[in-house]
């Protein structure tokens, strides 16, 4: 497992954890990032700057701190 910041752009994968407290975890879900979800990363600035990924056919920006805490594995 990787956390979802070091998926390389276009890749799909599967989210396999969730990290954080019940908060972070509420949003999460609220944007359709939750456990078994299919995730693909769309773009990331490579020093800074919100991760874009598509999930369930909508497109969500998040921070790359949270990012950090989603853990992912690699579809193949």
């Amino acid at each position: 497992m990787i956390p979802l910041s070091e998926l390389d752009t276009g890749k799909v994968a599967i989210v396999k954890q969730v990290e954080g407290g019940r908060g972070f975890q509420r949003r999460m879900a609220s944007l359709g990032i939750r456990v078994g979800k299919i995730i693909r990363k769309i773009t990331s600035e490579p020093l800074r700057g919100p991760i874009v990924v598509e999930v369930d056919g909508a497109r969500v920006a998040i921070g790359r701190g949270m990012a950090m805490k989603v853990l992912v594995e690699v579809k193949k």
